[in-house]
């Protein structure tokens, strides 16, 4: 099939891009446009693989280059967005403009081109702190940050499109996605990245939240699986690795995984405000096996240690590459 991937570059679009090529499909990339000519994680990726996709820049705010792409796409998966929780508190209306009016002019391009299947991306966070464990898809959506409420926006409005147009969308919730390639903004490669140049003291954020952690590799084969499938229009579909653990349990795996003794300081310019701060997260996911038959192959404790395995040892060979700076916070 004809497939567009949207926020291409990042760091599950690279991943999703890469998979869709190994299966087969016809992949054009939207990447967000920049006057370095950079393809983000794209220019990573296998010759072979990145041979195989092609580019074209652009942004989902700019309804027109948005629509250049949409066209003659047989299926298209939509990714991009701002996704930084902590900028959310910075510049909020940017969030708003790229996850919800981007995500509406996506919409409103794959109607009027009649794409086949739309799969859109949602986020763990629009559920908040859950008020039950573990978090099904019926579970209240809770707007805690400005990110998690523009992801609320986009989620509601690819549903309205489905309900009042037939659109045929599909919305996958990731929860809470790590691995190669990942922003050092992210919490396991804040850590990973410290460890690697030898601090004895980690500056972290809070280390009370519990999360559904997820390999990438197994979220993107989840986005493949839905983007073959014909099944699951109009609906949402969690997708988490149904292990639900602390943030200083996972400082513990890694101290294991990596052999460095260190001790962790509270950061303060890391902390969410402490009503914003989403306190436990933990997927059913039995409906996106039930539809799609995907399930984790990094499931349970044992398989988030194989994923941490991999990602250190990807972060080891990438050590001190742009980006990664053990020096700075990351926002």
């Amino acid at each position: 099939m004809k497939l567009l991937v949207t926020g291409s570059e990042g760091f599950i679009g690279s991943h999703l891009v890469e998979e869709l090529v190994y299966a087969g499909h016809e992949v054009t990339a939207f990447v967000h446009y920049n006057s370095f000519n950079s393809e983000g994680w794209l220019d990573a990726l296998p010759e072979k693989v990145r041979k195989a996709v092609k580019v074209t820049m652009g942004d989902v705010r700019d309804s027109g280059s948005v629509r250049a792409a949409v066209k003659g796409q047989d299926r298209v998966a939509h990714l991009a967005a701002l996704i930084a929780i902590p900028y959310s508190y910075i510049a909020p209306h940017s969030y708003y403009e790229t996850n919800a009016l981007g995500t509406l002019n996506v919409l409103d391009a794959c109607r009027d081109f009649g794409v086949e299947r739309l799969v859109h991306t949602s986020t763990s966070e629009v559920y908040g702190s859950a008020q039950y464990v573990p978090i099904d898809e019926k579970h209240p959506l809770v707007g805690q940050s400005p990110y998690s409420a523009s992801k609320i926006a986009a989620d509601q409005l690819a549903h309205s499109y489905w309900a009042s147009f037939g659109l045929p969308v599909t919305t996958l919730r990731p929860f809470n996605s790590y691995g190669p390639r990942q922003s050092q903004r992210a919490f396991i490669p804040s850590v990973m990245v410290q460890v690697l140049s030898g601090a004895s003291k980690l500056k972290l954020g809070s280390l009370a939240p519990t999360r559904d952690l997820t390999f990438v590799k197994d979220t993107a084969r989840g986005f493949v699986k839905a983007l073959e499938s014909d099944a699951g229009l109009g609906e949402v579909f969690n997708m988490g690795s149904g292990f639900e653990i602390s943030m200083s349990d996972v400082v513990e795996m890694i101290r294991t995984i990596s052999d460095q003794p260190f001790d962790v300081v509270e950061d303060f310019e890391r902390l969410r405000p402490k009503t914003s701060e989403v306190a436990r997260l933990w997927s059913d996911s039995s409906q996106v096996k039930d539809i799609f038959g995907w399930s984790p192959v990094h499931a349970e404790k044992e398989g988030l240690v194989r994923g941490l395995e991999k990602t250190y040892e990807w972060f080891r060979n990438h050590f001190g590459s742009p980006g990664y700076q053990s020096n700075s916070y990351v926002v």
